[in-house]
């Protein structure tokens, strides 16, 4: 046990050291969940994260089931700041809702962009940019896994987009269309051991008379630098729907910039119940480069300094000659 003690506390060291900027040295992906963390993907990084998923509904008292299949997709992208983002998001679903309340069952087959949303995100308080004055306790791997109350201040960010809804859209309220606005509230607990608390408190469709609110609260745990798994509750309130969804799954990092997952979601209602199952890839560009620190000792720098030494020698010997 003693021998491996020296290898833990390096692992900590370095992922002690990623925390303090947006840039990660290994892909840092939303999926297979539906909340975003509050950290961006860092300049320089093109990021595509996508999952078909397939899906069956069915509302008892109304006497209807939906059979279908679709795809989450976005694609981020870190512009210019450590804390800025712009993302695309959406949702794109093909099913076949069936009447069950005559005889003769009818068939609906519809299909569409449940959510089309560009946005972007920025993080306004990072707690962990000064976590580097704390510093690890390089003797003993428990003391740095000691729980610090400091961990519950948490990152936050904030996100403003806009929707966009085609006309007859069979999977939005009626007469929304066009253009709406979507902002949210996003925080972020990286606490030791390996968990992740992630909290989104989002208003969609803005404007419009079937506006929702939603929260989405995400726990993950990674138990090696490969494996995570995750719970998520989802709730969602508007005239048009309400529901809260449960989802729990896992991803696998097959590289630093590839990672696979999967995920269940289901509720506990019948109006309608929903079950569905997903699976899903992240892929990253990283075309990421650190700033360069001046620390005074470049070429440029080092010119400056020769051509100063040479200038004070040169007043040093007229003054040696009495030449002044």
């Amino acid at each position: 046990m003693n021998s491996i003690k020296p290898y833990l506390t390096l692992l900590f060291l370095v992922a002690t050291y990623s925390a303090y900027s947006q840039y990660t040295e290994v892909i840092n992906s939303n999926r297979p969940g539906v909340s975003q963390s509050a950290f961006a993907v860092g300049p320089g990084v093109i990021q595509f994260e996508a999952g078909p998923y397939i899906l069956k509904e069915e509302h008892t008292p109304l006497r209807y089931d939906v059979s279908g299949f679709g795809i989450d997709f976005a694609a981020r992208y870190g512009l210019l700041l450590e804390e800025l983002e712009i993302n695309l998001q959406g949702t794109y679903q093909n099913d076949t809702k069936t009447y069950n309340s005559s005889s003769i069952p009818f068939e609906d087959k519809r299909s569409n962009f449940k959510n089309f949303t560009l946005g972007a995100k920025y993080m306004v308080y990072d707690p962990y940019r000064k976590a580097g004055e704390d510093k690890p306790n390089i003797y003993s791997w428990k003391a740095n896994q000691k729980f610090k109350w400091k961990s519950l201040i948490p990152a936050v960010a904030v996100y403003a987009g806009a929707n966009y809804d085609t006309k007859n859209n069979p999977y939005v309220a009626p007469d929304v269309e066009g253009f709406s606005p979507k902002v949210a509230i996003i925080t972020q607990n990286n606490f030791n051991g390996g968990w992740v608390f992630v909290m989104n408190l989002v208003k969609d469709r803005i404007g419009s008379d079937y506006s929702d609110f939603q929260y989405i609260l995400t726990l993950t745990h990674s138990f090696n630098p490969k494996w995570v798994i995750f719970g998520e509750a989802q709730g969602i309130k508007s005239d048009f729907y309400a529901d809260n969804l449960f989802r729990f799954g896992g991803a696998y990092l097959w590289s630093k910039d590839f990672q696979l997952d999967t995920a269940l979601t289901f509720n506990t209602k019948d109006t309608p119940s929903v079950f569905s199952v997903n699976f899903g890839a992240s892929y990253r560009l990283d075309f990421h480069r650190d700033k360069e620190v001046d620390n005074g000792n470049s070429a440029k720098e080092e010119g400056k300094r020769q051509s100063r030494n040479k200038k004070n020698k040169k007043d040093v010997d007229f003054k040696d000659d009495g030449t002044l």
